[in-house]
């Protein structure tokens, strides 16, 4: 049975929201762990969240804070087929739990770099044979790595031939816009197999730098490759964001209707509910 839909949903809001993270305090923090949530962020806040602000669907981002602990996402999406989930697995991971985990609702995995200080050497044929499973299963590379440290993975994922997803506007450093990293992304995106989220621009320097990185994006890719997520609930920035003030900055960023329809829209739909 479809779930119901708010019977007033707001104007002009997105169809999906296609970064979020849902997790309970009592979870197994990773040993690495960058933040330790102060509240729970729970399947049933997140769901009555996107049905206040008359959003549809929306994809969780699995969180480096608990490493390959995925269960509570994949509870998610076995209980509400309006989500899809991304994971974090090893490369050694059984094909055949791939698939089971296709079925629940996983749309890919996730390497979370961000805050980490040695990343894996994903040229191994370890990683290969992995990234082709990956691509086997039509699932993406999500990646979240800042933008100095980007043009190595993205070529060698490129190279793997499966599909890329960029995290928070690539975090772009020193130069904005301007700098490598991000202008690396912006080519890989020519590809025709790379999408970059619009989200978390918050965690960038200025909202000004999120800006100008949303125009220079619409500007190189158009709304077809790019996505909007909210990063609900924020962590580490639980205090200071909400999300209506997520929504307001995808506005800010794309002040033009139609582009954002596009965005948070037909390009979510057809690359995570196809």
């Amino acid at each position: 049975m479809p779930e119901p839909w708010p019977d007033a949903p707001i104007a002009d809001a997105p169809i999906v929201d296609s970064h979020a993270h849902v997790y309970t305090t009592d979870m197994p923090l990773s040993p690495n762990a960058w933040h330790k949530p102060p509240a729970d962020a729970t399947i049933e806040r997140y769901v009555a969240t996107l049905d206040r602000h008359g959003i549809r669907h929306a994809v969780i981002a699995a969180a480096s804070l608990f490493d390959d602990y995925n269960d509570y996402s994949l509870e998610a999406t076995r209980r509400h087929r309006r989500l899809r989930t991304t994971v974090i697995v090893k490369p050694t991971i059984d094909p055949y739990v791939m698939r089971m985990m296709r079925d629940d609702g996983v749309v890919g995995v996730r390497l979370q770099w961000r805050n980490v200080k040695d990343p894996p050497d994903i040229t191994t044929p370890e990683y290969q044979r992995f990234f082709r499973r990956v691509r086997d299963l039509d699932w993406h590379v999500h990646i979240n790595q800042t933008a100095d440290k980007l043009a190595s993975p993205i070529a060698i994922l490129q190279a793997a031939g499966v599909k890329l997803v960029v995290d928070h506007f690539g975090h772009p450093q020193r130069g904005g816009a301007a700098c490598e990293g991000f202008q690396a992304m912006l080519h890989a995106i020519d590809n025709g197999r790379t999408w970059v989220k619009l989200s978390a621009g918050y965690r960038l320097a200025s909202q000004q730098v999120a800006q100008d990185c949303a125009r220079a994006l619409l500007a190189h890719a158009g709304p077809e490759r790019l996505l909007w997520g909210s990063d609900w609930p924020f962590p580490a920035f639980e205090d200071s964001m909400r999300y209506e003030l997520a929504m307001a900055h995808f506005e800010q960023w794309v002040p033009d209707a139609t582009a954002r329809r596009i965005i948070g829209g037909e390009t979510a739909l057809r690359l995570y509910f196809a």
